[in-house]
């Protein structure tokens, strides 16, 4: 390594430890208990499986470190490999964040400084790295597997939004990746897709490693991705109401890494703790197993360390590292004693490490190499706004000083624009777009073609329906039944107005597949007007949207299976936008769009709120 990087090494961790170094915390003594934060998800698939044979993990020989020769050996090499420390790295819910936050190149840098400092280092990933911005989309997810060869990961599980790109394609990538995939629930038709688990070597130490994917993966992707021709699911995650498939599942994967001789079993959860994914959080996963050492998780993009008792009493730490690199967790291992210390190093400030300290290693050369290939495209300018679009509360932030996603809970005007975008590009009677869909914000100035695939990344398509007034309204109150929480399915529209009484409690009803089956009770949305018209619940109306609500059954919306398909898949969802922007409205987004809380279409009651005001 030359002096430059030497002092970069150095200032990079000093830098990282000022602002993260608290977070670590003893797993033998771990008092902190923070409930995780939150993130959409519905459902659950039942599939008949058993998991966590020995003949299912991979080679028990596999060493760690094996990325760099010099890998955990001191300044003069004469430490013993069984006398060395343990470092394992983790990162989770990447969403194509290379540069963002810490970087890829600050990962490489922290491993390296672990390196360099004796340790054995590993790394891991907790899944939904492959999409989430552009290079993800143009490349659908290539990039990002090349970049993590080249960092060398060592293991990694799949997160729902790896199978964006449906179900081929991610399958593609998992044989070019250097690493292997893990996932004990993960299955097809009752086997397996993966091995339950991995063991790798370190020091004195064999480490196993159970890789958990969410069971609400079938509708926070899209459904028809795990689906035979004809629409039966072949694909499943061992989900029933109880959860106790999925904890079956668990056990076995962990009895079975401890029979092959594992010292410690680290779960690798792309999980998360919301209280919507009952009984598939980490915590229910955790109070009804035992024999897991450290739970790293992911799905709920929060940076929270909490202690949950297992089903033998033992207190097992969970450890979470964001989003978008804007965390990296670890687990220590001391050869000495073997305690467990665990946390998370953390990047909040707006500009990421590897810009502000000049971070020049091999991940950050790999990263402007991918970025060079995309710049000429996504650099073209396609239009302009003169106003803010947005999909965050203009107000409103959480409990870390970040922007509520309105989107997914009331109207945004840049719901309003893609919404009807979609109506007019259609010439459909009403449009929909779910909450979950719109994903960036555009500020005022120059639209570029990065702008609107940042806001669109999934690469869905315009589609159009006959439906009746009737799927109209179970639509909205599937979308609204979290309301005022967040969800995906929380419905932008066009060409109609709708109001939420958000003290009706919703009684929406849903399969074990997280589909909607029906309004058991009284309905939340009301006053639906098509136009200046209320809503005929008997009446047939045209209604726009993308091929992932009305055809694949996305986010849970089964009510338009079956509808008579006007248009299928005719034009990609940015390019709706596009067109829209420069030829409907003449290349300016105007003042029509000007407040961030959209134009009235949607209105949300409350008594409460209404009493407090008062």
């Amino acid at each position: 390594m030359s002096n430059r990087l030497k002092r970069a090494a150095v200032i990079l961790m000093a830098a990282f430890l000022a602002c993260a170094g608290c977070g670590k915390k003893d797993a033998a003594n771990p008092k902190q208990d923070v409930t995780a934060g939150s993130v959409n998800s519905v459902g659950a698939v039942s599939a008949d499986n058993t998991a966590g044979s020995d003949s299912g993990a991979l080679s028990d020989s596999d060493t760690a470190g094996d990325a760099n020769s010099s890998e955990g050996s001191g300044a003069d090499g004469s430490v013993d490999e069984k006398d060395k420390d343990i470092a394992i790295l983790f990162t989770s819910d990447v969403h194509c964040g290379m540069d963002q936050g810490f970087g890829y190149a600050g990962v490489e840098q922290i491993r390296t400084k672990y390196n360099d400092d004796g340790y054995i280092t590993l790394l891991v990933d907790n899944g939904d790295a492959i999409q989430g911005e552009p290079v993800g989309t143009v490349s659908k997810g290539e990039a990002i597997i090349d970049l993590m060869n080249a960092l060398h990961y060592d293991v990694a599980i799949p997160g729902n939004h790896e199978f964006d790109y449906g179900m081929e394609q991610f399958l593609g990538l998992t044989e070019k990746a250097d690493f292997p995939y893990i996932s004990c629930n993960f299955n097809k038709e009752g086997e397996l897709v993966f091995d339950p688990y991995v063991i790798k070597e370190a020091g004195k130490y064999r480490i196993g490693f159970v890789g958990i994917t969410t069971p609400c993966t079938l509708t926070s992707s899209t459904p028809r991705y795990f689906q035979d021709d004809d629409g039966n699911f072949i694909y499943g995650f061992m989900q029933d109401k109880s959860g106790e498939k999925l904890y079956e599942a668990v056990q076995s994967a962990v009895d079975s890494a401890r029979a092959a001789g594992a010292d410690y079993v680290i779960v690798m959860g792309h999980i998360g703790g919301e209280a919507e994914a009952e009984p598939y959080r980490y915590m229910d996963i955790i109070e009804h197993t035992s024999g897991i050492d450290v739970f790293l998780d992911g799905h709920s993009h929060d940076r929270d360390q909490a202690s949950v008792f297992s089903a033998d009493g033992k207190e097992v730490p969970r450890v979470a590292c964001g989003t978008k690199l804007n965390g990296i967790g670890y687990v220590k291992i001391s050869s000495k004693d073997g305690q467990i210390q665990t946390g998370v190093y953390k990047w909040d400030n707006d500009v990421s490490a590897q810009s502000l300290l000049g971070v020049d290693n091999d991940a950050a050369r790999a990263v402007r190499e991918e970025n060079d290939k995309l710049n000429d495209k996504l650099n073209e300018v396609v239009a302009s706004t003169s106003v803010k679009l947005t999909i965050n509360d203009p107000e409103e932030v959480d409990d870390e000083g970040k922007p509520v996603r309105l989107v997914r809970r009331a109207e945004t005007n840049m719901g309003d624009l893609c919404a009807d975008a979609y109506r007019e590009q259609a010439g459909s009677d009403i449009a929909f777009i779910n909450g979950g869909g719109v994903r960036a914000e555009i500020n005022e100035g120059d639209v570029t073609l990065g702008d609107i695939l940042k806001v669109h990344p999934y690469g869905n398509y315009l589609c159009m329906v006959n439906v009746t007034g009737q799927q109209i309204l179970d639509a909205l109150e599937w979308g609204a039944r979290k309301t005022p929480g967040e969800t995906g399915a929380f419905l932008q529209v066009s060409g109609l107005t709708y109001e939420v009484d958000t003290d009706i409690e919703s009684s929406c009803r849903e399969d074990d597949n997280g589909l909607f089956v029906k309004v058991a009770g009284k309905y939340r949305v009301k006053n639906v007007k098509v136009g200046d018209e209320p809503l005929d619940l008997k009446k047939k109306y045209t209604l726009a949207s993308h091929n992932y609500m009305l055809k694949n059954c996305g986010d849970g919306f089964s009510m338009f299976e079956d509808c008579e398909l006007l248009l299928d898949e005719v034009m990609l969802d940015n390019q709706v936008l596009i067109n829209y922007i420069t030829e409907t409205l003449g290349g300016v987004v105007g003042e029509e769009y000007s407040d961030p809380r959209g134009q009235g279409r949607i209105v949300l009651l409350s008594k409460e709120e209404d009493d407090q005001t008062q």
